[in-house]
């Protein structure tokens, strides 16, 4: 099976356009336009014949679509180990937010502690999109049965000038506003984070429908002018 040559049919050029303006970080030349449903039929398929490994193995892609198809591939392995040591491999090839935002492996929830060690490791990293990943897996993991207050403080120390880092870290926060208001809102509060994450928290906690009409009016309070 070539992959590049199944992905090329699957194009979709009007898709490709669109795929292109919301992710300004991509070469168009680079986006072949495969719409997602279809991606992940394909990766079903890539697997099911066992071209996966060999597909993995080959870093770094030409084509963005293909960055999508490692990420959905990646995001079906069984193995935690085997998750992240791909995923390891796969994060200094990552350079826009969709690919980041689309590897999601499910075996991560039934390895929190292991996972949480990876987070401290992600989010210190020189490689803005693996910083992002690493903050996604805290908002999607630690919200929720495995919340501790202290895990709050890790994003807040995240010190970086990326707009697709900062835009994760102030959805994080809006997420835990959201699930976890009593420790989160001391965040904003006490003026804890930078003007763009302060503000862009308060935006998407104030756009969420999990937010009660006294909490929005209550977060109003804080935006930096």
């Amino acid at each position: 099976m070539n992959i590049e040559d199944e992905l090329l049919c699957l194009a979709d050029e009007k898709y490709g356009d669109f795929i292109s303006s919301l992710n300004p970080t991509v070469n168009r030349g680079n986006i072949i336009g495969v719409r997602v449903p279809m991606l992940r039929k394909f990766a079903s398929e890539v697997v099911k014949c066992g071209e996966d490994k060999n597909f993995l193995d080959t870093l770094p892609h030409k084509y963005f679509d293909e960055n999508l198809l490692h990420s959905i591939i990646l995001s079906k392995e069984k193995n935690f180990d085997n998750a992240v040591k791909r995923i390891d491999e796969f994060l200094p090839y990552i350079d826009n937010w969709a690919v980041c935002d689309t590897l999601s492996p499910k075996v991560f929830k039934k390895n929190p502690d292991e996972l949480l060690i990876n987070i401290k490791k992600w989010v210190k990293s020189d490689k803005p999109y693996t910083v992002r990943f690493g903050v996604s897996c805290l908002m999607s993991y630690f919200l929720d049965e495995e919340f501790k207050k202290e895990y709050l403080q890790i994003p807040a120390e995240i010190k970086s000038e990326e707009y697709y880092v900062n835009m994760m870290i102030a959805w994080y926060y809006a997420t835990a506003l959201a699930k976890q208001w009593d420790m989160t809102i001391p965040y904003i509060e006490q003026n804890k984070l930078s003007r763009f994450v302060n503000n862009k928290t308060i935006r998407k906690a104030i756009e969420s429908y999990r937010i009660t009409k006294e909490q929005k009016e209550y977060l109003r309070k804080f935006i930096k002018k």
